[in-house]
């Protein structure tokens, strides 16, 4: 999978999709999540994987293991590059999910969400009910996404270095909540520059508004890989 940072495409069209996309010269790596997807359905997955791009749909499975494991059957035919379940579904879940992703293709990646970049520490413990810290939540949801067959995680890069340590540097972690320096953070609670994704171990970012909405995406775009990339 490309290096460059993962455009979310935050629309509600596809012509608000193609519009962004051709103020580009060069293959992106985009998200594609619950908004766009339910709207446009499979075909605009489709078209922009004939203009060059990486594609990760995001939409998250959770539900029984057989639903997930038929679902991701389905997902595999899309020949998208990375999709994602919730490592709170459960290890069979997410084994279901690998088994049915396999089925029908072997090159897509699949990763599993920790814990939501918008969830605070006190939502952790008071809403979830979940007693030890978020790093610890967090480092044994990947665990138990690795022992079940998944190549790595979505999480914030504020976990990245704990997760890498118990998992290994070649497990993906794959983190939103990432912002220039002054960039409004939105309702992400937990997140870090390019920069320092990259320093605390971060092997994907994904970052929306602040290129998607910028007066510039295009400028925006190379300055936050600039930053990412350590060039």
């Amino acid at each position: 999978m490309k290096q460059t940072p993962i455009i979310a495409l935050d629309f509600a069209t596809k012509d608000e999709v193609m519009t962004f996309l051709a103020k580009f010269d060069t293959p992106l790596f985009v998200k594609i999540g619950m908004e766009l997807f339910y709207q446009t359905g499979p075909a605009l997955l489709e078209e922009i994987k004939q203009q060059g791009h990486d594609i990760f749909l995001d939409l998250k499975l959770h539900d029984i293991p057989n639903t997930v494991g038929k679902a991701m059957e389905g997902l595999g035919r899309l020949n998208v590059d990375l999709v994602n379940v919730h490592a709170a579904g459960g290890s069979v879940m997410m084994q279901r999910a690998v088994e049915g992703l396999r089925s029908t293709n072997p090159d897509t990646k699949i990763i599993a969400v920790t814990q939501l970049t918008s969830t605070t520490e006190d939502q952790l413990h008071h809403e979830q009910k979940i007693d030890m810290s978020m790093e610890e939540a967090v480092c044994h949801y990947a665990k138990l996404a690795q022992t079940s067959g998944l190549d790595g995680v979505v999480c914030s890069p504020l976990e990245a270095a704990a997760i890498t340590e118990h998992c290994g540097p070649s497990f993906l972690k794959v983190t939103p909540g990432v912002r220039p320096a002054n960039a409004d953070v939105n309702d992400q609670k937990r997140v870090t520059t390019p920069e320092q994704a990259r320093q605390l171990g971060s092997t994907h970012i994904v970052v929306g508004r602040p290129i998607t909405q910028s007066s510039d995406p295009v400028a925006s775009y190379h300055q936050i890989t600039e930053s990412w990339l350590g060039e």
